[in-house]
């Protein structure tokens, strides 16, 4: 019986042995994997920022980042303290509870809010690449062809075509033949110049490039041929710009110029109400003769909550109409980023010079 007892134990021993060596398993291959996606997004952010053409240093960044919200967050708090012991003799338990909030909720909101602008301009800086590599890529191309007429091999073909006034490109190819010198394919390091960027004209030259390559036909004139080809999508894409520019002209007209005026006539109608209101009082039996009793008893709305509205509602309307602005004539709504601080300064501008002009005629009137 002793013997059968000891037997179950240590049966039950090695039990729970093998269930904690299968947790602990489990728990170093969840911490791996969380290594490897974490080293996934380091590398993804990497290549991003390799794509803007800076230099990754993604640590610094991070401080940075950091670095800046703490920044924020003592001046904000510095001045929360000030401003309401002055004003309110707010309380320590209240200036406590107030700093937790702080440096949690806004801290990580400021994190956040870095990190998109952040993303933003890199994403503007790619697609500002892209256009410039799209807007030089036929005479580049030109260039080659005429340098393999010439008996150059493609390679060297591409390596003598840089220019300095092509700027981005030429940076690409000083690349590529920097990696071909060392032993890399060509063809692979086209389709990764191509893959670095989101460019629909640039992906299919470098195919046909390589196809070019690979059939072993004249590449010269095929080199020709894809930079005709490019040169006559964008003069296709010109006219189709100029096709829609009554769309452009009737959203821009109705955001920046119509949008503002019918805000201020809207604010003016609401202090001449309030103005009537003052003047005859909170009743008033003008029209009793017919038997209407009129009364005044203040607006719904009032001049500054109006104000408000209107302010935010311009800003909305020329933010978006500004990126449909973009869509219709260039196709993407990155071209319409530069567009945005235009029009809302000029339907804000607009706004208050016609509220400022109709307030000065509404003073003259009931003088």
């Amino acid at each position: 019986m002793f013997s059968i007892k000891n037997l179950f134990k240590k049966k039950n021993n090695l039990k729970q042995q093998d269930t904690r060596i299968d947790f602990y398993k489990k728990q170093e291959q969840k911490s791996k994997q969380k290594q490897i996606k974490a080293q996934d997004r380091k590398q993804r952010l990497k290549q991003y920022i390799e794509r803007a053409g800076f230099e990754p240093n993604t640590k610094k960044l991070y401080r940075i980042f950091f670095n800046i919200a703490i920044a924020v967050n003592l001046a904000v708090s510095a001045f929360l303290i000030y401003y309401f012991s002055v004003n309110y003799g707010i309380t320590w338990e209240t200036v406590i509870l107030s700093m937790i909030v702080l440096w949690v909720l806004i801290f990580l909101l400021l994190i956040l809010a870095l990190w998109l602008i952040f993303y933003v301009a890199v994403d503007l800086r790619i697609f500002k690449r892209k256009v410039d590599i799209e807007e030089v890529l036929p005479d580049f191309l030109q260039l080659t062809a005429s340098n393999i007429n010439a008996g150059m091999t493609i390679d060297r073909a591409l390596w003598f075509a840089v220019r300095p006034r092509f700027g981005v490109l030429a940076k690409e190819i000083e690349n590529i033949a920097k990696e071909t010198i060392s032993g890399a394919d060509l063809k692979a390091a086209l389709e990764k110049f191509a893959s670095r960027y989101d460019s629909v004209i640039l992906k299919r030259a470098v195919s046909m490039i390589n196809e070019g390559i690979e059939a072993g036909g004249e590449v010269g004139e095929l080199l020709n041929r894809i930079a005709l080809d490019i040169q006559q999508q964008k003069t296709m894409l010109r006219e189709m710009s100029a096709n829609v520019t009554t769309y452009v002209i009737f959203i821009s007209f109705a955001s920046i110029v119509a949008a503002p005026f019918l805000f201020s006539m809207s604010g003016v109608l609401i202090d001449v109400v309030q103005n009537l209101g003052n003047a005859l009082g909170p009743s008033s039996s003008a029209a009793s003769g017919i038997g209407i009793p009129l009364t005044f008893s203040g607006t719904g709305v009032s001049s500054s909550d109006f104000r408000i509205f209107a302010i935010v509602s311009l800003s909305l309307t020329s933010f978006f109409s500004a990126l449909m602005i973009a869509t219709i004539k260039k196709g993407n709504i990155q071209s319409g980023i530069k567009y945005i601080p235009i029009f809302i300064i000029v339907s804000l501008t607009l706004y208050f010079v016609t509220q400022s002009l109709a307030g000065n005629a509404l003073n003259l009137f009931f003088k």
